[in-house]
């Protein structure tokens, strides 16, 4: 079923359900709409028969000029559906009122996530009574010109006092892989966070599996006993961290820096350019670790949330 409304230039458009034809278009304005942040290949988009998951796409005559997906936020928040519109700006209301005609059930609230210098998600949002409910940081450092000389002292002041830094190897011994996944629990309960930057829960073999799959892991330990972890999962040229945790007992002594910074020299040292990181605004040590390690923070990403 198609749905016209009229542009205010009296341009007709219509809406109407993706179709698998459109995902060509769609990637298109999508990545468009991400400022280039991310890329996104036609094959990501494809036809549900699940109710939950609903996209439509605005078409002025012939062209794809705007879409918007509403599906479930994910299980941090199973309450929450999410809504991303990217395109034309003046086809992201009728394309909302189009999809809250077919809210599915069970769900409580609307949440949607654009960055503070996109206008017209930003705009959209606002106008359409969503409340700004939280604030995300990304940040991004220059491999390049990342020197970790600066941070050998700290390493080595550190390691007078029993703790040592290290790649974790993939043959590592079940011992290992256990007391990392006890500290991606730890960083899953002491963490803060808000819905956009909460981690999927791994299992320990999940974990394990993931690091295997396209990432690096390094460590800290103490007088043997892994202490910290921090991991970088790798695409192309760029890095980007994934979790850092260092155990309570061992916090306020610098053991994240130096940890980030090995793992920094070694993602240059292998030829990688860019890397990558965020979390929540709320997360003022790591904050403060990113910006001893040269990070440069972007404009914040904000997740507005409506009632549904």
């Amino acid at each position: 079923m198609t749905t016209p409304f009229q542009h205010p230039e009296d341009t007709p458009l219509t809406l109407r359900p993706f179709q698998n034809a459109d995902a060509e278009a769609v990637a298109a304005l999508v990545t468009a709409g991400m400022r280039g942040h991310w890329t996104y290949r036609p094959e990501q988009f494809c036809e549900s028969t699940d109710p939950q998951y609903r996209r439509l796409v605005a078409l002025h005559g012939d062209h794809i000029v705007a879409t918007a997906h509403l599906f479930p936020f994910g299980p941090a928040t199973p309450d929450a559906l999410r809504l991303d519109l990217a395109g034309d700006g003046v086809a992201f209301t009728p394309l909302y009122l189009a999809l809250l005609a077919g809210l599915p059930a069970g769900f409580t609230r609307m949440l949607g996530v654009t960055r503070e210098d996109f206008p017209e998600t930003m705009g959209f949002f606002h106008a359409a009574g969503f409340r700004n409910a939280w604030q995300s940081w990304g940040a991004h450092l220059d491999l390049a010109a990342f020197d970790p000389a600066p941070f050998q002292p700290l390493e080595e002041r550190l390691f007078l006092s029993g703790y040592e830094t290290q790649q974790l190897d993939d043959e590592a011994p079940g011992s290992d892989w256990d007391v990392l996944h006890q500290l991606h629990q730890l960083g899953l309960r002491d963490a803060p966070r808000n819905p956009t930057t909460t981690p999927e829960p791994l299992t320990r073999d999940g974990l394990r599996e993931t690091i295997r799959r396209g990432e690096a892991a390094f460590v800290t330990r103490w007088r043997g006993q892994i202490i910290a972890s921090t991991r970088l999962s790798v695409e192309g040229t760029e890095v980007e961290s994934e979790q850092t945790v260092t155990h309570p007992e061992h916090r306020a002594h610098g053991v994240a820096t130096a940890l980030k910074a090995h793992a920094l020299g070694w993602a240059r040292a292998a030829g990688y350019t860019h890397a990558g990181t965020g979390g929540t605004v709320l997360n003022l040590p790591m904050l403060r670790v990113n910006a001893r390690l040269g990070y440069h923070p972007s404009p914040l990403w904000i997740t507005w949330e409506r009632l549904a």
